[in-house]
């Protein structure tokens, strides 16, 4: 009998610490971001180079299975870019190659909200063979069906996709008629409000893979009136313990 399909977990994270967590709850991978409550963007170059040597360092089987996949997204406010911002993520997706990641996590539409075909296609190609998945900016676009199509034919690894609803357990519908539509031609991975006890529905929904942020909330110093919000998000470790476990029991 053939094995059954292994649902992967993967952690987005902001920081170096974040990346140490996960490692050490056992998550399979990152999305290495920064600024998640604005849905998250490019993280600095000092922050790639420390997350990829840091995953090489506790485990270089784990660095090679593909542990630090990098969001390259440098604005928030939607995700339609002009020709410099889509020069940046060129640049910032050679930069990732080079610097040791393992994937990038992208996303562009055009004018009219559809997948901007010959971005992705640039980005894909800058990836040179680096695992690329395309980020929510698929849960705006209107037939996300024939998106996947396309996105599998562009040579996008997975999507990330909370199934077009505010949280994905309550997209399960579409997570379930995507995975069936893309039959392994993509991975379908399911992010957006995951907690720990829609896991299991969602791998039943036959998802590759749940992402969770599993970021909490802590006080910092005050920062003056110019410095913004004192509080600032960390990886809560018994959350990724808790996720890691749920779909352990799920594959069980």
């Amino acid at each position: 009998m053939p094995e059954p399909r292994r649902t992967v977990v993967e952690i987005a994270v902001q920081d170096v610490a974040g990346v140490r967590v996960a490692l050490a709850e056992g998550a399979d991978r990152i999305e290495l971001c920064v600024a998640l409550g604005l849905g998250g963007l490019t993280p600095s170059a000092g922050l790639v180079r420390a997350a990829v040597e840091e995953a090489a360092q506790e485990s270089a089987e784990v660095s090679r299975a593909g542990f630090v996949h990098v969001l390259v997204r440098p604005r928030g406010g939607g995700f339609v870019y002009d020709s410099d911002e889509l020069d940046t993520i060129v640049a910032d997706i050679r930069f990732a190659r080079e610097a040791g990641a393992a994937g990038v996590v992208i996303g562009a539409l055009n004018e009219v909200g559809r997948i901007d075909r010959e971005a992705v296609a640039r980005f894909v190609a800058e990836a040179g063979g680096l695992d690329v998945t395309f980020h929510r900016a698929f849960d705006t676009l209107p037939d996300p069906l024939g998106a996947a199509d396309a996105l599998a034919e562009l040579g996008v690894a997975r999507v990330l996709t909370s199934g077009g609803a505010a949280r994905s357990i309550d997209g399960v519908d579409g997570l379930r008629a995507l995975a069936q539509r893309v039959d392994g031609r993509l991975q379908v991975m399911a992010g957006g409000g995951v907690r720990v006890q829609d896991i299991h529905a969602l791998i039943a929904a036959g998802v590759d893979a749940v992402h969770l942020s599993a970021r909490e909330s802590v006080s910092g110093a005050p920062s003056g009136p110019g410095g913004g919000d004192a509080a600032y998000d960390i990886t809560d470790p018994i959350t990724v313990r808790e996720a890691v476990a749920a779909v352990r029991d799920a594959r069980s």
